[in-house]
Parts: structure tokens; C-alpha cells; sequence
């Protein structure tokens, strides 16, 4: 069986309005969700309300917070919807269970890990490396609907910097790409 059709089959859709949350952190979900139409942003809050943007989830997608679903903890980021979006949920224990049955669902289950760990360590790389306008750039070349779906605000959480920042940054590649 495929992943989709595991989804179609047997999840549940769910629609959201603009900034409407699918899971908040501290919460409970047992959930896998795949992203019909939509635009998410998954992000953390500390403990002084400071927001951290940990990625943007555009459809044909799926997201969980693996500590809560799989784990029995809470979840460890918020999921919320930046435009209306209609997501697909199912209980991460019956994709768990109907994947010990079906080698074919296993190994989509097993490229689906592996391509979110490669996700994450492309993150890590670029927050931990690279300068802020160098991720700038790379999110402008890797992501370009994101600047029209995203606030100014959330994207410059995502880099890790503030609005100012952003804003410099911005104004910095505007100047060198008219030079060129």
C-alpha cells in the first residue's frame, strides 16, 4: 500500500483558517499529518515568549512532533496554518502498525525518517555555519513562494535575526543585485 492511500483510506481531513493551530507545544498528539493545500510554519516559543521559527511545511507534505506521537511526551513546537489549509490526519500508531505488516509502507515509513533527518541536518548546517545573509539567500533560491506567504516577521525567526536585521539584510542584496 502507499502512504497515500494509507491517508486517504483511513485519515481524517481536517480544514484550517489563517493562524488557526493544528497542535500547540505542550500538547499531546498522537498524530501524522500530510498537507493537502496550505502553508504551515512549525515554531517554539521559550519560556519568555520569544518565538523561533523551526520550518515551513508547504503541501504534498508531512509534519508530526515525533516526541509526542511516538514518543508519549508533548509536543516540543506549535503548528500553525499561515493561509487556510486542509490537512489529512492519522494516528502515527496505525501507520506503526499497518508498516509491520506491509514491507512496502515500511520502506516509504523509512525514506520519509531518513529524508526529514536530512532535512534537519541541512538546517542545523545552515543556522550553525552559514552567515544570516548567506541562509537569506539560499532560503530566497530554495523557497521563493515563501516570501509571498510568509510575514517579514516569521521569516526573520527562521533565520534566527531580528526584523532590523532582516531588513538590512534586504536592502544589502537589493543594492548588489541592481549592481549587477
Amino acid at each position: 500500500m502507499k502512504f497515500s492511500d494509507l491517508f486517504r483510506e483511513h485519515g481524517t481531513v481536517e480544514h484550517y483558517t489563517k493562524g488557526q493551530h493544528i497542535f500547540k507545544q505542550g500538547d499531546k498528539n498522537e498524530n501524522l499529518y500530510f498537507i493537502q493545500s496550505g502553508f504551515l510554519k512549525a515554531y517554539y516559543l521559550s519560556s519568555e515568549g520569544k518565538e523561533q521559527v523551526k520550518s515551513f511545511i508547504s503541501p504534498n507534505s508531512v509534519m508530526a512532533s515525533l516526541l509526542s506521537c511516538y514518543a508519549n511526551g508533548v509536543c516540543s513546537f506549535s503548528l500553525a496554518s499561515l493561509e487556510p489549509a486542509t490537512v489529512i490526519k492519522l494516528p502515527f500508531s496505525y501507520l506503526l502498525q499497518q508498516s509491520q505488516q506491509d514491507l512496502a509502507l515500511a520502506n516509504q515509513l523509512q525514506n520519509l525518517l531518513l529524508e526529514l533527518a536530512m532535512k534537519k541536518e541541512k538546517r542545523e548546517y545552515e543556522f550553525l555555519c552559514l552567515p544570516a545573509e548567506q541562509r537569506y539567500l539560499q532560503l530566497q533560491n530554495d523557497t521563493p513562494e515563501l516570501f509571498t506567504k510568509a510575514t517579514q516577521n516569521d521569516i526573520a525567526h527562521y533565520l534566527g535575526i531580528t526584523n532590523v536585521a532582516l531588513s538590512r539584510i534586504k536592502k544589502r542584496v537589493n543594492v548588489n543585485n541592481s549592481q549587477l
